[in-house]
């Protein structure tokens, strides 16, 4: 054993010398040659190893019952300390060791019903070892303590973060896999508990967690608040949640279920604005679902800087603060479709859990629909069906076409890669196909049935296929096996022809995408709708082929053929007819769907008459989605006679439509019109729309527009959001005119950005300065915000000096590639180097490369020390217990 080590040992220095050795040959003599690049195929450098599946949920070795989290957030030294006990049975065979997820927490003692023999804790993971085995079914418990200073999972935001101090709050995020950074637990989704949350803070802060409120108490000694909480259904590891801090709380109720809105005391004003409609949502969601709430209340907390949208905790859902607006944006922001989301998870995703994340479209799929099915609740038929195709067009249809991955798809490498328009928009679209082929009823009672027998468990996608088999007495093996288990959506060619003779249409349908192993051909029923004379005469035909040719009988010649009036299927269409067709159905198509598909074919024919009639529905269509489309199309055209249109168009009252007329007339260069659009600007006062104009105004070097972006940057709005408008036209302007103002805004009134902004401002005034002395003082300013407390802060300013394009940058940057503390920072000043190394004086391709690998192999070595260091030590740990 001992040569072994010795030999490795060797191995690993001559590696590395022949690294270097290489690297110095190099810089002599690498002008000439291909080596490096030829080492690098050989070698290796860079290949991504990662684990590439396939992935299944883990074997349950024990049931656990209930944990119970016992914790106290320190909020000066963002740590997180307590006990956490942990009640568990075990599971078809006794077991003498009880192993648990921990990421970096530090163990100090470990206690149990069983006598614990001995601990071991990894970075990774706890093991504990039982002095007997403990027999299956009896039950049993362990309590650890337990400390870290988590670097995810569980977060800070503090004055000290460059946050408000009257905000101060902390928070937990346990999708996917975060827990296991603050407590130790079994941290996959296929294992259900209920829960208790115990959390000490100080008296004049509020705590939320799931379930229910037990109480709360004040030591008088230390005025530290105890709070404690119960979730008494069971539920998944990832939906524990603790937030505590100060809030301000608005409440409301949906029936008998208590409703709470916590939120920053700086944005508490505007937080009526975003929960307005969560009542409704749920009330209508009970009556959908057919299945009561689930839980005892319902809360949503707003997070400063949330990294997502939302998180849908159990009977706690934690919102991003940037849903909060104010009424100066009209309808144009809303915090609807976000509530919507995460509240349908109470059910979809809480209460009725994918048992592994290849079956994440079980969660998000329904949260997405549910979603879709509250806007048309709200606002009729045709605001479902716009977000339906929005969702496809802009997602699903544009992403899937060259993706061979499933829906359900277990060859991920992390979780991550799962949360995708496939789980999202492509889920959604599934479960509404399914609904417009069962019917409302009979999707409602498969629904319900669903959830009914799988309350309170974790599900894969055979138990929701079944429940549709079950309600409506057929086979769905071939709808889910090329919707849900193979990858794509059908590529449609669809041509049509009228035999005047015979009174007849003939329709010929083409699926002209490749089929091969990982797509199908899609089988599915094909709509049409012909309107002759008034009369709509509807048409179905099962499609099963390649390509299916078809006649229908009809009354007179058709002024209008629709596919798929009720846009009931997800498929790229190719639909060639007459441009008079198109106007015909953009005039008389029922749907909204409809019509915008014509507005999308109209645009392409960019005829007179196309673009009358797209003028013309942007004016008087009844659906404000209809209107918005128009003003795109009309913008796409980029002709004398579109721009016209949009000139002559009267202003909008629907703030949403006004937006898409703003940016289809911003959208082309017109240098004639400058002084005509800087008018409009400077009319308009909803800034969102105001923001619309800063960004097309971009494009224009005039004074008098130059002036407007720097009046901009001093312009107050909530969030800074003109403000920060004006620094992107900068930024998009490529001129080093603005760089005295926005180092201005840098050195003054850095404080009014948000984080994102913040990091915007740093990183335009780096790409806009021009001259070395110029470059110089930015890099003076830049350099102190990696000092910032907040990381996306830090990694602007890490950005913002590789684009400097200064070699005195270098060092710093270097110094943030080599910390091994942040990896997010430590990639962002890898990627700044490597922007620095290409714009600097030009270098050999090969020597660049081989730079990149000699960083990479330090890297490795340092691990492989590491890992050497701790074999040395087991070594002689087992040699002494053998003397």
């Amino acid at each position: 054993m001992k040569s072994f080590r010795i030999a490795f040992l060797v191995a690993v220095c001559l590696l590395t010398a022949v690294a270097h050795h290489s690297l110095a040959l190099a810089e002599e003599a690498l002008c000439t040659c291909r080596y490096c690049e030829s080492a690098s195929a050989r070698l290796g450098f860079g290949v991504d190893l990662g684990d590439d599946g396939p992935h299944y949920a883990p074997v349950r070795k024990v049931d656990v019952q209930h944990i119970k989290l016992d914790i106290t957030p320190n909020f000066q030294e963002r740590t997180v300390g307590g006990t956490t006990t942990i009640r568990f049975v075990p599971l078809r065979k006794a077991i003498d060791v009880l192993k648990l997820d921990a990421v970096d927490l530090t163990i100090t003692s470990v206690e149990g019903s069983t006598p614990v023999s001995e601990f071991d804790n990894t970075s990774k993971d706890l093991t504990i070892a039982f002095a007997e085995p403990i027999p299956v079914g009896q039950e049993s418990w362990v309590t650890i303590k337990h400390h870290c200073q988590p670097q995810g999972g569980f977060y800070f935001r503090t004055a000290e973060m460059g946050y408000p101090e009257q905000d101060t709050h902390c928070w937990t995020q346990g999708e996917s896999h975060y827990a296991r950074q603050w407590f130790p637990c079994f941290d996959y989704p296929n294992e259900k508990s209920t829960t208790e949350v115990i959390c000490h803070v100080p008296s004049d802060m509020t705590v939320i967690s799931n379930g229910r409120n037990l109480g709360e108490s004040i030591d008088p000694r230390t005025n530290m608040k105890s709070v404690h909480w119960l979730q008494d259904k069971p539920h998944v590891n990832y939906l524990i949640c603790v937030v505590a801090g100060y809030f301000d709380k608005l409440e409301d109720a949906a029936g008998k279920i208590p409703l709470g809105y916590y939120s920053q005391p700086t944005l508490s004003e505007h937080a009526a604005n975003s929960f307005q409609d969560t009542a409704s949502i749920m009330n209508f969601y009970q009556k959908e679902i057919g299945v009561a709430y689930p839980w005892h209340k319902y809360d949503q907390v707003t997070i400063r800087d949330f990294m997502a949208g939302g998180m849908e905790n159990t009977t706690i859902t934690t919102l991003t603060h940037n849903t909060i607006f104010t009424p100066a944006t009209e309808n144009i922001r809303t915090s609807r479709g976000l509530d919507a989301h995460e509240l349908a998870h109470q059910w979809f995703g809480d209460y009725v859990t994918c048992e592994d994340w290849s079956h994440l479209w079980l969660n998000e799929g329904f949260a997405t629909y549910y979603t879709h099915l509250y806007e048309g609740e709200k606002f009729g038929r045709d605001a479902m069906l716009y977000g339906l195709y929005r969702d496809a067009t802009n997602r699903v249809l544009r992403n899937g076409a060259n993706d061979k991955r499933p829906i359900v798809w277990k060859k991920y490498r992390n979780a991550g890669e799962q949360f995708d328009y496939r789980a999202y928009p492509k889920g959604s679209w599934v479960l509404h196909m399914l609904r417009s082929q069962l019917g409302e009823e009979m999707f409602r009672e498969a629904i319900q049935s669903y959830l009914k027998e799988h309350a309170l468990t974790t599900v894969t996608t055979p138990e929701l296929q079944a429940a549709f088999e079950e309600a409506s007495g057929r086979t769905f093996d071939r709808f889910f096996d090329q919707w849900v288990y193979h990858a794509r959506h059908p590529d449609l060619k669809i041509r049509y022809r009228f035999d005047p003779k015979l009174s007849l249409a003939q329709i010929t349908l083409e699926q002209t995408h490749k089929v091969d192993d990982d797509v199908m051909l899609f089988n599915f029923p094909a709509k049409f709708a012909f309107l002759c004379d008034g009369e709509v005469v509807l048409h179905t035909e099962d499609v099963t082929e390649a390509k299916h040719e078809f006649y229908v009988a009809l009354p007179a010649k058709p002024e209008m053929v629709q596919f798929d009036p009720e846009y009931t299927l997800l498929a790229k269409v190719d639909f060639d007819k007459p441009e008079e067709m198109w106007i015909n159905q953009l005039e008389n198509a029922e749907r909204a769907t409809g019509r915008i598909l014509a507005l999308e074919a109209l645009a392409k024919k960019k005829s007179n008459k196309a673009i009358d009639a797209i003028q013309k529905s942007l004016e008087t269509d009844p659906f404000y989605g209809v209107r918005v489309e128009a003003a795109e199309a009309l913008g796409k055209i980029n002709s004398d006679e579109s721009r016209a249109a949009l000139r002559k168009t009267a202003t909008p009252n629907d703030a949403r439509v006004r937006l898409a007329l703003v940016k289809a007339t911003v959208g082309d260069y017109q240098p004639e019109e400058v002084s005509t659009l800087l008018q409009g600007a400077q009319a308009e006062k909803n800034p969102a729309i105001v923001a619309a104009w800063i960004e097309g105004l971009a494009k224009y070097s005039d004074e008098p527009v130059s002036q407007y972006l720097r009046a901009s940057l001093e312009q107050e709005s909530f969030r800074n959001e003109i403000a920060e408008a004006a620094v992107e036209a900068m930024r998009k302007s490529g001129s080093s005119q603005y760089v005295p103002d926005l180092a201005e805004q840098v050195a003054r009134h850095a404080d009014n950005y948000t984080t994102r902004g913040l990091a915007s401002l740093l990183k335009t005034l780096a790409s806009l300065s021009d001259e070395k002395q110029e470059k110089l003082q930015s890099l003076g300013q830049i350099a102190p915000h990696l000092n910032d407390p907040r990381e996306d802060v830090q990694k602007g300013a890490i950005e913002a000096l590789g684009k400097l394009g200064l070699e005195e940058a270098r060092p710093i940057l270097q110094a943030y590639a080599d910390a091994s503390h942040n990896d997010q920072l430590s990639k962002a000043a890898e990627s700044a180097l490597a922007t620095l190394t290409k714009d600097s004086t030009p270098q050999p391709t090969e020597l660049i490369e081989l730079r990149k690998q000699m960083q990479d192999l330090e890297k490795s070595n340092d691990s492989l020390k590491k890992k050497l260091d701790e074999l040395e030590k087991k070594l002689e740990a087992t040699e002494e217990k053998k003397d």
